[in-house]
């Protein structure tokens, strides 16, 4: 029944006389529509009323006044039906059928803005999307009424199918085009010529513009709108006395591409992500046709300086990392020649535009203001991301940006994203009105809001800035935005017309190919209105505010729950403040920390970048890329191992060995060793001054007061006492020597020495030694070996006791006292043949 319902709503009244239903048909849609009325007199006796009167009110007519027009009362009719009208067709959607058999695409209006005199084109496609052969097809071109408010406009864009009145009528003139019989799921082009004077059109304002088909179902072999496209057409016979001052931001915003690491080469070649900002750059990439196409444009450019940053480091020498290998892993890039010629052409097209430079690596506001403020230094970088990026505009654009600007993810702000957003300098905050609502103005006021301490905000309007969004790949979806955003602009224009407001507009952060493309047919079609005038941005922060806007900021507690879903979390913020931490202690001891310092501080810049909004994954890949290299390094000045050790004795010395891997000198770190006994004094710590790629092995002098074991724990410090990298443990063995073993020791030495004096004594009474190699004296007598005088043969001692004084003594005993060998008392030789020369003397 629901079915049957939804195709009485959408279908036409019951065939005239070329239909093919007789009275049986013609009695059958009778019925249908008495049900159809039936089943809608409850909701109508409640909503018409209401919307009626929403409808006056959008059309500019009090409740009960005649609308001025045969248009005015359409309007208000279409309004009142559309929500009964929707509600029936969405089964129709489902099934394909009715009004929504066939799906019209205006792919191209020409001109977007007419003149007088000019002829419209309208190109586009029909598609049969239902399941049976469409026959007897006719494309017509309808102009509907005029959309007297932007709700009306935005209303028009989202409705589906056809709804009669709404839709208006078919262009009179024959202006409309047969077409043969369409086979399900067939495309089929058309193009439609016709004269600005046969459309009819009255006063000044946005038509609705239309092309329906009309044709005929196996099913329903009748003349019935089988589906429509809309569009829409601003028309003004002339121009303005009052246009709106509109400024337009272009942004050329990406997301961070350039990690820490560096080769260790002299010119630190930098290591990219990926190559995916060569792909960018090159003919037909994202940035390519921003800058191309933004180059013809009237606008303000608005420029992260990180970007900037990127494409001057890839126009030289670069490496980008290996997909899946480790972090040293790198290939050669390839996007020299994009970043060249990229850089050349975009200094040109800025040369005497109007150049904004946001903080650099454009941080996320709203994620400091929410998450950011709870950590410790998390806003101390603002500032310096302000003067970096001024710094950067200058050296590579040769243009003086301003930075007085700051732009919030989407333009949504609070009270405490404001207080952010100025803390670093800026004074305007550019917001969106979506954000900033007005509760008592019935027209958009002007974008400048004085919100006290000499700040400004900047209210960008929302459907402007947003008109571009979403998917415009479809010729159809990009031309159907141009056309809304040009009579989004003429129905603000005419909303005080005898009003000059300033307008900003502040589009995406970062345009897919085909939104920018749009973007940039919908501000050439502005060129030849009457109703604009382009403006830039720092006029627009000093255009006089209308008394009655808003000039309160929004509560915190007001920022949208879908993009605090997104935002960095306070993890983040604390990982950064550690990482900060770490590279300042790691800078003090280094004799080059220009060669460091650099690639840390931009790399940390990025950490907190409006880039990462929407992958959170990839922002913590890139902050723990960060923070281990950083390790990486410290890492490389280190301690080396020591196994125990032992000491024997009260005093000894312990030599501890630093190592530095880097590639330049470290100066600035103190080694300190550290006891786990009172008694063992491991001595001052010890200035650490080490060359790149060296290591210093560094004495300490201890002492020890006893005995046993101790844990020494030597530790590297910097100056100013903070501890650099890990402490290194070893054991040390305490051998001290006691009392009764000195004692023990003394009288050892002392009997060797006693003994030594006796020796020496001895040989002293014994004269010298014989000469070995003297000849033997032979005795007196023949050879038999008789003795003559007191000596006996064999050489034994005379006992007659004559041959001296009575009591001489072995002192006294001259020289002819003695015997054959010059010592009376010498013991006899064992033999009588000396030893041989080298052969052991036994005495």
């Amino acid at each position: 029944m629901d079915v049957r319902v939804a195709e009485a709503a959408e279908s036409q009244a019951p065939p005239g006389p070329r239909g093919t239903a007789g009275p049986k048909g013609t009695n059958r849609w009778g019925r249908r529509a008495g049900v159809l009325l039936l089943s809608a007199l409850p909701m109508l006796a409640g909503v018409l009323p209401a919307t009626t009167q929403a409808a006056s009110a959008a059309s500019g007519t009090a409740p009960g006044t005649a609308p001025a027009a045969a248009h005015g009362t359409a309007t208000a009719a279409s309004t009142t039906a559309t929500a009964a009208h929707e509600a029936a067709a969405a089964p129709s959607a489902r099934t394909g059928t009715g009004s929504r058999t066939a799906r019209i695409s205006v792919n191209e209006v020409t001109p977007s803005i007419p003149e007088q005199g000019d002829t419209l084109t309208l190109s586009g496609t029909v598609t049969n999307t239902s399941s049976t052969t469409l026959g007897h097809l006719r494309l017509a071109p309808r102009i509907g009424p005029t959309l007297g408010s932007r709700s009306a406009i935005d209303q028009a864009a989202r409705r589906k199918g056809y709804l009669s009145g709404a839709d208006g009528t078919e262009v009179a003139g024959g202006h409309s085009a047969r077409l043969s019989g369409l086979a399900s799921g067939v495309t089929r082009s058309f193009t439609l010529k016709i004269p600005v004077s046969d459309l009819h059109l009255g006063a000044d304002g946005v038509y609705q513009l239309g092309v329906s088909l009309t044709g005929r179902t196996r099913n329903r072999p009748y003349d019935q709108v089988l589906g429509i496209g809309r569009t829409f057409l601003p028309w003004q016979k002339s121009s303005s006395g009052h246009p709106t001052k509109l400024t337009y931001l272009w942004p050329l915003i990406s997301t961070p591409h350039v990690t820490a690491r560096t080769q260790p080469d002299k010119q630190q070649t930098p290591v990219f992500r990926s190559d995916k900002l060569a792909e960018e750059l090159a003919p037909g990439g994202r940035l390519q046709q921003m800058l191309d196409l933004g180059k013809d444009l009237n606008v303000t450019w608005v420029i992260d300086p990180d970007l900037l940053a990127s494409v001057d480091t890839m126009a030289r020498r670069y490496r980008v990392h290996r997909p899946g290998g480790g972090p040293d892993d790198t290939v050669a890039g390839k996007g020299q020649e994009y970043a060249k010629q990229w850089l050349n052409e975009l200094q040109e097209a800025v040369a005497d535009k109007e150049v904004v430079a946001l903080p650099f690596a454009d941080p996320d506001l709203a994620s400091l203001a929410h998450r950011g403020t709870q950590v410790p230094g998390a806003l101390s970088s603002l500032g310096q991301a302000t003067t970096l990026a001024r710094e950067t505009v200058q050296t590579v654009l040769h243009v003086k940006p301003s930075t007085d600007f700051a732009w919030p993810y989407k333009g949504a702000v609070d009270s405490s994203i404001v207080d952010v957003a100025t803390s670093a300098g800026a004074h305007n905050v550019i917001a969106r009105s979506d954000s900033v609502r007005e509760t008592g103005l019935s027209y958009s006021p002007t974008a400048a809001r004085p919100i006290g301490s000499g700040n400004t905000a900047l209210v960008a309007d929302a459907p402007l800035s947003t008109a571009f969004e979403g998917d415009l790949s479809r010729a159809g979806a990009s031309s159907l935005a141009v056309q809304r955003f040009a009579a989004q602009s003429l129905s603000l224009a005419r909303q005080a017309p005898s009003r000059t407001r300033s307008v900003v507009v502040a589009p995406q952060r970062m345009p897919t190919v085909s939104q920018a493309q749009a973007m940039a047919a919908g501000l050439k079609a502005l060129a030849r209105s009457g109703w604009t005038e382009p403006s830039s941005l720092a006029d627009a922060a000093k255009a006089k505010p209308d008394p009655g806007a808003r000039r309160k900021m929004p509560a915190p507690s007001s920022y949208p729950a879908s993009l605090r879903r997104t935002e960095l979390p306070t993890a983040a913020f604390e990982q950064v403040r550690k990482t900060k931490e770490g590279l300042d202690d790691f800078k003090r001891i280094l004799s080059r920390a220009d060669r460091v310092e650099p690639p840390f501080a931009t790399a940390i810049d990025r950490e907190v970048s409006n880039g990462w909004r929407g992958d959170g994954s990839a922002a913590r890949h890139y902050r723990d890329s960060v923070e281990k290299y950083l390790l990486e390094l410290r890492g490389a000045v280190k301690l080396i191992k020591k196994s125990d050790i032992t000491l024997s004795g009260r005093e000894a010395t312990i030599p501890v060995t630093v190592q530095n891997n880097l590639a330049q000198g470290v100066d600035g770190l103190v080694l300190e060793l550290r006891s786990s006994r009172v008694g063992l004094d491991v001595g001052d710590p010890k200035r650490v001054k080490v060359d790149g790629e060296h290591t210093q092995s560094l004495k300490f002098d201890t002492a020890a007061k006893n005995n046993g074991r101790a844990y020494v724990y030597a530790q590297l410090y910097t100056e100013d006492g903070e501890r650099y990298g890990k402490v290194m443990k070893f054991q040390v063995n305490v051998t001290s020597i006691t009392s009764t073993v000195l004692l023990v020791i003394a009288g050892g030495v002392l009997l060797i020495v006693l003994a030594g004096i006796r020796m020496y004594t001895q040989r002293k009474r014994s004269g010298p030694a014989p000469d070995p190699d003297a000849p033997l004296e032979q005795p007196d007598g023949d050879d038999s070996g008789g003795t003559s005088g007191g000596d006996s043969g064999d050489g034994s001692e005379d006992t007659s006791g004559n041959d001296g004084p009575e009591d001489a003594g072995p002192e006294e005993a001259g020289p002819e006292d003695a015997g054959p060998h010059g010592d009376a008392n010498d013991t006899e030789r064992e033999s009588d043949n000396p030893p041989a020369a080298g052969e052991k003397v036994d005495r």
